[in-house]
């Protein structure tokens, strides 16, 4: 079964932040855009088995499931987190953030 992936608003203020850091403060250009568009492949495959990711360290103080897909390499891996909602079967990123104490 597939899941439908919505960004929250947050998450795509963070993508457009990270995405403009790389291109100006870095000065990554093309590597910036290769990089975005890894990470939006790697968010759409949550749409198969989100469940295979692990729970966020945060999901223990929450009453409810939050996940965590990896993407990067160290010392810059970004935590994708997100809400599985099984009972309307669609997914939300709710934000991604930029973790260095993984």
């Amino acid at each position: 079964m597939a899941f439908e992936i919505k960004y929250s608003d947050e998450a795509k203020q963070n993508l457009d932040a990270i995405t403009t850091w790389l291109l100006y403060e870095r000065r990554a250009g093309e590597t910036a855009l290769r990089w975005l568009q890894g990470l939006e492949e790697k968010i759409d495959t949550l749409s198969e088995f989100p469940e295979r990711c692990q729970l966020a360290r945060e999901s223990k103080s929450l009453p409810f499931e939050l996940r965590q897909l990896l993407y990067g390499r160290n010392p810059r891996v970004y935590r994708i987190l997100f809400l599985p909602d099984l009972p309307d079967e669609a997914m939300s990123r709710e934000s991604i953030y930029a973790d260095r104490g993984l």
